[in-house]
């Protein structure tokens, strides 16, 4: 059986896990599954004059369920990702030496899954964190929408185990309550209007996925990168016979980082007359220069709007200039995830796939 929960934050992610433990305490069975009073925890962090780093366990985790959120990504303490993620091997190895039972990682936007690529004279980034998260002690790691499926293959479930969690099912469901709201217009309107892209040939799958929880229309992007630079575009090309002028359009990703391949999409998808466009992807990285880019197609009247996951911190500031991106809350999905993972249940339905026509409804049962 396992010990008492505590939930624990790096710095990075203490408003973020706030919100967890918030909606973890109205689920009508915590308190008679966690024996403690006290399940958030306290660490601090030390700054030497060098700019060498501590990390301070300032609550009891002997023996504990210990659950820690952190992010390397963009964040509201202005963190960069080195000091984050040196923030996070330091916590682990606090962690373990304080005798905690159990450490489960949640990284809800894992950066390093950016570098992912494997060639003869690379170092690969993923493989490192983990091979680094591995051997300081961490027992499981949870995240969302890793940046592909390959990621997971450097995985030795024996020794540390991944749940990579799907959570463009937050923004399928997020699209349902805010612009479909009911059967009539899935029926009228989106099976009949609307069309699912990829950003390019790798997301194929997710722009599937999507086109199949709505009922609607499919079209695949090709994009051919400068692969002598990073996030440069070269061309892009439609790869359907799918009618699309006159369309709405949902570009779907896992995340947008300096916008480089929806700039061009966008522009592509304009010149062949379609009616609007929008954009859901999971994870907000916007490297510099991706807000003006957004900015800059929204203004010029080519881009409707911008659905996120709050996995990557978004502040008002930011919502401020983009009063056309939408962030939907992660931290309810992720307590209940807690939750089961604590209790030894299954994580399967959080994998089961979305049907816009079943959620909606099972919504009139509350009617």
């Amino acid at each position: 059986m396992r010990g008492d929960l505590l939930i624990l934050s790096t710095r990075s992610m203490d408003e973020y896990t706030a919100r967890v433990a918030y909606h973890m305490e109205t689920f009508p069975e915590f308190h008679s599954v966690n024996q403690s009073a006290e399940f958030v925890g306290k660490l601090r962090t030390v700054k030497f004059a060098d700019g060498e780093m501590e990390v301070e366990v300032n609550s009891s985790l002997r023996g504990k369920d210990v659950y820690l959120f952190s992010s390397a990504g963009r964040n509201g303490k202005g963190l960069s990702v080195e000091e984050n993620k040196l923030e996070l091997y330091h916590t682990v190895d606090a962690l373990r030496r304080a005798a905690a039972g159990r450490i489960t990682l949640f990284e809800p936007y894992c950066s390093s899954s950016r570098s992912d690529r494997t060639t003869r004279r690379n170092s690969v980034g993923f493989w490192v964190h983990y091979k680094t998260l591995m051997s300081l002690g961490v027992n499981h790691i949870l995240t969302y929408s890793l940046h592909s499926d390959k990621s997971r293959t450097v995985v030795d479930p024996t020794l540390c185990a991944i749940e990579d969690i799907p959570a463009t099912v937050l923004l399928k469901e997020y699209i349902t309550d805010t612009f479909i709201k009911s059967i009539e217009t899935l029926e009228s309107d989106v099976q009949k209007r609307w069309i699912f892209c990829s950003v390019d040939a790798g997301g194929e799958g997710v722009a599937k996925r999507f086109a199949r929880a709505f009922g609607a229309d499919l079209v695949i992007a090709h994009k051919q990168r400068n692969y002598r630079e990073a996030n440069t575009i070269e061309s892009i090309n439609i790869l359907s016979d799918t009618e699309i002028e006159g369309k709405e359009i949902w570009i779907v990703d896992d995340m947008i980082d300096t916008a480089g391949s929806v700039d061009a999409l966008v522009r592509e998808l304009t010149r062949r007359g379609v009616g609007s466009i929008n954009i859901a992807a999971v994870h907000p990285v916007f490297s510099d220069p991706a807000v003006e880019r957004l900015v800059a197609l929204h203004e010029d009247g080519w881009l409707k709007r911008v659905v996120v996951v709050d996995s990557v911190h978004c502040s008002d500031a930011l919502k401020s200039r983009m009063p056309f991106l939408h962030v939907v809350s992660s931290a309810k999905l992720s307590a209940e995830v807690v939750m089961r993972m604590h209790e030894d249940g299954s994580l399967s339905p959080f994998f089961d796939p979305f049907d816009a026509r079943k959620y909606l409804s099972s919504m009139k049962l509350f009617v």
